[in-house]
């Protein structure tokens, strides 16, 4: 498949604002889980919501613990050089949604990171467990 130097950058800029909303969902998910557990909140405990919350955090620390890049950063670096883009230097979305999304650490750091939100997302599932919807 031959794709077009633009259509290529355009792809992976929408891969990456995928990318980012899943790591802001992901985040946005577990602070909402710690305030609104205690506190109460209904919508926190949808199964379906939280089930897609774990699994995306147990992907995210197995690809940490095994050593691999997520997908959606290898798909994305793939589109851009078919671009012929440098990754991360040529286009808005690209410069500034990476530096949300990116940066550099020692591997390890994140391997623990990863864990340490793994075992916070499994204490709120025993903590305040996932309900069926009620019967109305």
């Amino acid at each position: 498949m031959t794709l077009s130097p633009a259509l290529a950058a355009a792809l992976a800029d929408a891969v990456l604002v995928v990318h980012l909303g899943i790591a802001v969902f992901v985040v946005a998910m577990t602070l909402a889980l710690l305030v609104g557990g205690p506190r109460g909140w209904q919508w926190v405990r949808r199964r379906w919501l939280r089930w897609l919350h774990v699994a995306l955090v147990v992907v995210i620390a197995l690809q940490a613990w095994l050593g691999r890049l997520c997908p959606l950063t290898i798909w994305e670096q793939w589109l851009r050089t078919r671009a012929g883009q440098q990754v991360y230097t040529e286009s808005f979305v690209a410069h500034w949604l990476s530096r949300m999304l990116f940066f550099e650490a020692p591997w390890w750091s994140f391997v623990a990171a990863y864990s340490v939100l793994a075992l916070v997302v499994a204490g709120a599932w025993v903590l305040w467990p996932p309900r069926r919807r009620s019967a109305r």
